[in-house]
């Protein structure tokens, strides 16, 4: 047991007896009434003192790995293959060459692995891949570079669980349900889904990452078109006097609310990946994401605003991928409404394109737009002119455009 661990055992313990040893309660005897009023009274003076002077109520966990926040977070996805091969050096080397300052790194990832092999006593050794094949190294080389260490995982898009528990997901005659890319997902409406996957982002806590960042914290898209195909259980929420669609907002919500409690005593932040059009329209009535009920219960709200991820049209642009600062602008607006009517809004720090995405012009007779430093500067721009100054930047392949300024 090494002393990171053995300092979580014991002060919890000295703790309970520094108010306890002192107070052993003093034999009644007659007469002594007044004694004992007194005794009580001093008693509760002492332990209220007590937990204001140790923080007994504030106690976190500590990773022993030093972390500040940046000014303002900007940062790039990080596949499980890329932080644990060659790539992650020249990742590094892009981040302390720029204005960059924040790492995305998949932990558990979209097939519901772990990127890591973890500990052979854990309960999760069987999800474990040798991509980051030395996690803890991994997390000195951002400490050293001061790079900002944030967890991704991936909540309800889960073939693993979903192959291994089917009464945890979606069937369809008898088999799991997969949709059209041959994914599966688990059941938000299942209270044992949302246990498996916080346990797994205190894991992720526990070895320094500052932030848990929860993707794909929904239902299937499209499943208001199918659940009525599908078996699954409703589990608590099958006795609620509402429709389907506040049955599934509700239960989204509710693992966002469960999520952060469990986090409090990891002194991490906690965030949601949500669709971007989520914030235009009151809630996504198939998937169950509700943006101002989700962002109520997170300290990051991350919108996922790709230009090339919106139908032609919206906000009026007739084809949204070929003008990024547009799109942008018109998103942030609306974002920045809905959350100025929450009572404590989260950081908002949406998710920008730095990628191509030839499919959309398929028989459009539209060049497709190739994304490089101007287009991802006018996002950050369209950003900045809106007051918001963080950001993150999605690719896939974690190809990330050069030469750009990331504070324009």
């Amino acid at each position: 047991m090494n002393n990171k661990h053995l300092k979580r055992i014991m002060i919890p313990i000295v703790l309970l007896l520094v108010i306890i040893l002192p107070f052993a309660i003093p034999t009644k005897s007659s007469g002594d009434e007044e004694l004992l009023a007194a005794f009580h009274k001093e008693r509760q003076t002492s332990i209220q003192l007590i937990e204001e002077k140790t923080n007994l109520k504030r106690f976190v966990f500590d990773s022993g790995y030093h972390f500040e926040y940046p000014d303002a977070v900007r940062g790039i996805y990080v596949t499980g293959h890329s932080a644990g091969g060659s790539r992650f050096d020249y990742l590094v080397d892009l981040v302390n060459n720029s204005d960059l300052n924040s790492m995305v790194i998949d932990i558990k990832d979209d097939f519901g692995y772990l990127t890591f092999i973890p500990e052979e006593d854990s309960p999760f050794s069987d999800l474990g891949q040798n991509y980051i094949k030395d996690i803890q190294e991994m997390m000195k080389t951002l400490e050293e570079n001061e790079i900002y260490p944030i967890a991704r995982i991936v909540v309800f898009k889960d073939s693993v669980l979903a192959e291994k528990r089917p009464e945890l997901s979606f069937t369809e005659n008898g088999s799991v349900w997969k949709n059209n890319r041959g994914e599966a997902f688990v059941n938000p409406f299942e209270q044992e889904v949302w246990e498996y996957n916080v346990e797994l982002a205190k894991m992720a806590a526990e070895l320094g990452f500052q932030e848990i960042q929860f993707d794909y914290v929904r239902f299937p898209e499209g499943f208001e078109h199918r659940d009525d195909q599908l078996g699954y259980s409703k589990g608590e929420y099958a006795d609620d006097d509402t429709d389907d669609v506040q049955k599934r907002v509700q239960a989204v919500t509710d693992f966002v609310a469960y999520a952060k409690k469990e986090l409090e005593t990891y002194d991490v932040d906690v965030a949601v990946d949500i669709f971007g059009y989520s914030a235009t329209i009151t809630e996504a009535p198939g998937i169950g994401q509700n943006f101002s009920k989700i962002s109520e219960n997170v300290d990051v709200i991350s919108s996922m605003i790709y230009p090339s991820h919106w139908s032609n049209n919206y906000f009026g642009i007739p084809f949204p991928d070929t003008e990024p600062y547009r799109l942008t602008d018109e998103y942030a607006k609306v974002e920045i409404e809905v959350l100025s009517k929450l009572e404590n809004p989260p950081v908002s720090r949406p998710w920008i394109q730095d990628f191509e995405a030839p499919w959309i012009y398929s028989g459009t007779g539209i060049p497709v737009t190739q994304y490089g430093k101007e287009e991802v500067e006018a996002q950050i721009k369209a950003l900045q002119d809106n007051g918001i100054n963080e950001y993150l930047i999605w690719n896939a392949g974690n190809t990330y455009s050069e030469n750009v300024d990331y504070t324009p």
